[in-house]
């Protein structure tokens, strides 16, 4: 791990680092925050996954994670969203290729390469983060938007990894949205069968959740249509699944509507993890 910087923040430290990636075959840069607490052992560690056109940077300076974490006691880790740089695949379009690599395990051309996102943050950088940092064994997952849609299906299949899960406005049911289709079919094949996988309300309505969810959706949130949070809100009703699933009125897309909410996220994950 390559230290890239580190600045001192609410007692603890916020640290960017840069490492070879052997799942991704590049450099691959990621952002952690240590509270204070971590000085006298380890500390239960909450993923948070970014958005479309994200990088590591984003929630690390705009949603504030860094006072709820130091209050919390919880470390943060902050991936990026795809891997970059010189012969990494990518489009024209925004939301396809860098900066959009959804969370999955790409199986096509030119994709497979370097777009193994999935593994990455499951296995690759989760053991590179225990390995080297003050982090203990209770980990929970929660992103926005494309992350969204990462923390909830990375949690959905991986049970066992993740103690806790929530989401800030999430990609809720991508195989029958534009913001999912498209970037599945790319990544994944024509084959739909192989996209349930990546898909919060398929896998929830398939496999449960050991414990409860949270979900914040701003009501005017521009987005709304491409996110499909009522189809996941039905498969809560139907399967009963135990959850706060919360329309926050006024709100929108934006890092706003994230840091409004972000500590009760951290201070829902860090209940559980400390549980």
């Amino acid at each position: 791990m390559e230290v890239v910087s580190k600045n001192r923040s609410f007692g603890g430290e916020q640290a960017v680092y840069r490492h070879v990636s052997k799942v991704c075959g590049v450099d691959m840069t990621f952002a952690v925050y240590l509270p204070l607490q971590a000085k006298d052992g380890s500390v239960p560690c909450l993923w948070y996954l970014s958005g479309l056109t994200c990088t590591h940077d984003n929630a690390m300076s705009k949603a504030g994670l860094q006072a709820h974490a130091a209050e919390f006691g919880v470390a943060i880790v902050l991936p990026d969203t795809s891997p970059r740089g010189e012969g990494v695949a990518d489009d024209e379009a925004y939301d396809l290729g860098q900066g959009a690599g959804f969370y999955v395990n790409a199986t096509q051309a030119p994709w497979k390469p370097h777009f193994q996102m999935y593994d990455y943050v499951v296995n690759e950088l989760r053991e590179l983060v225990q390995a080297n940092l003050p982090v203990s064994d209770a980990h929970g997952i929660t992103g926005h938007s494309m992350g969204g849609h990462g923390a909830l299906t990375i949690a959905l299949r991986n049970p066992d990894r993740y103690k806790s899960v929530s989401a800030f406005a999430p990609i809720a049911n991508p195989t029958q949205s534009d913001w999912g289709r498209k970037q599945l079919e790319a990544y994944l094949g024509a084959d739909e069968s192989s996209w349930a996988d990546y898909d919060a309300t398929i896998l929830l309505k398939e496999k449960g959740w050991h414990d409860d969810i949270l979900i914040d959706q701003g009501a005017s949130d521009q987005f709304l249509d491409l996110l499909r949070p009522e189809a996941l809100a039905e498969v809560i009703t139907k399967t009963r699944q135990p959850s706060v699933f919360r329309l926050q009125e006024g709100y929108d897309h934006s890092y706003f509507f994230v840091s409004t909410f972000a500590r009760d996220h951290v201070e829902w994950h860090a209940k559980r993890l400390y549980r």
